[in-house]
């Protein structure tokens, strides 16, 4: 029986052939043609002022914490639910973390629960657009506006999807991807964008990416000579990890349709098992499009979710749950982080399975998921 992973990197068959044209060039390092390439598609597909490709999300929400000047004490609010990085970036500056309770719907932030923890020490908002399905970025962007906060967009799953038309990462101040080997579009494993909206950042966030110089002025012929100016570290994506995503992003509309129909196929197969009350599926809501990342179900509770990924795993399927609740994570508790309510984290997160999905997974392998899932809840009713 061949076992059926959670993911596979996407892999179109263009990127070794960019790859070596990166390795016979003069340049591979940072800043090199594939990377001004990449940049210019992302600047023009997202219709954005400015993009900088990065090592990582993880160094692109960290450069908008030195960007925004974040102090010991400053106050900045996200959701539990949520990968380390997005309270990393900004714990290391000295913040303190103040987590929301997310909505059972989307898994996102509840943007109605956000005034209630503002403070004269709130200075950031981040909203994380959790499997790729935006949060509601109108009442956000109406907060932050009404107290002066700024908005960092977590969108490290959110590549080509949108809100009201606009695409994820061009709404808040500033906007943040991920290139991991598990998103939709992979720079050789690893890799990140930071959008910038707010022209006022530009210059800044170049210097802070090339370890706190002014090189990039000097290579456009802006200053005789660079030197060090600011704080910063080196952000920049090499050019052959840039030449791996351009191999990518020439078919970047073909992989999120193959996903999209990958996730609409299981959307429409398990449909029986929601009607019946086994399980919750996906909700997109109608201002939302979203690009096929994840497809998760959500079951009763924690010991039907363990029971389910055991039959998973004998079958020989790999599926898996994600996050643990940050504030009750052994860091969440030491760096003192807070939640004023908890009604739905915990909660929601203990019953999150996402099923396997990536770039042309054969319709013979999500048969065979859907087909033990489904013969999970029939010895279940008949053992009840």
């Amino acid at each position: 029986m061949t076992k059926i992973p959670f993911n596979k990197p996407t892999l179109t068959g263009n990127e070794e052939k960019f790859i070596i044209e990166s390795i016979n060039s003069s340049k591979i390092s940072g800043d090199g043609p594939f990377t001004m390439k990449c940049q210019r598609w992302f600047e023009e597909k997202l219709q954005c002022k400015k993009v900088l490709l990065t090592t990582s999300c993880t160094h692109a929400l960290e450069m908008t914490a030195i960007l925004l000047n974040i102090q010991e004490g400053d106050e900045v609010i996200m959701p539990s639910y949520t990968f380390v990085s997005t309270a990393n970036a900004f714990v290391m500056r000295g913040a303190k973390i103040v987590f929301v309770d997310i909505r059972p719907d989307t898994m996102n932030m509840d943007e109605s629960k956000i005034e209630a923890v503002i403070t004269e020490k709130t200075k950031v908002i981040v909203p994380v657009h959790y499997a790729g399905v935006a949060c509601d970025m109108d009442t956000i962007m109406a907060i932050s506006d009404r107290y002066g906060l700024f908005v960092v967009e977590d969108a490290a799953q959110g590549m080509l999807s949108s809100y009201n038309g606009k695409p994820l990462g061009t709404i808040g101040h500033f906007g943040t991807f991920s290139f991991h080997e598990t998103k939709n579009y992979t720079s050789a494993g690893e890799g990140g964008l930071l959008i910038i909206n707010d022209e006022n950042f530009i210059e800044r966030a170049e210097v802070i990416r090339e370890k706190g110089t002014n090189r990039s002025q000097f290579f456009r012929g802006m200053v005789n000579k660079y030197s060090w100016v600011d704080i910063g570290s080196s952000y920049l994506m090499n050019d052959v990890s840039a030449a791996y995503l351009w191999g990518q992003l020439e078919l970047a509309d073909k992989i999120k349709t193959n996903r999209l129909n990958s996730w609409f196929f299981y959307f429409k197969r398990l449909k029986e098992l929601k009607i019946k009350g086994d399980i919750e599926l996906p909700v997109i809501p109608d201002e939302c499009e979203q690009n096929g990342h994840i497809f998760y179900i959500k079951v009763k509770d924690l010991i039907t979710r363990a029971a389910l990924l055991d039959a998973f795993k004998y079958k020989g399927i790999l599926a898996v749950f994600h996050y643990i609740p940050l504030h009750s994570s052994p860091a969440g508790i030491e760096f003192e982080t807070c939640i004023l309510e908890d009604i739905y984290t915990t909660k929601e997160s203990e019953k999150l399975i996402r099923l396997p999905l990536y770039y042309n997974i054969s319709n013979e392998d999500k048969e065979r998921v859907v087909e033990v899932l489904c013969e999970f809840y029939r010895e279940k009713r008949k053992n009840y």
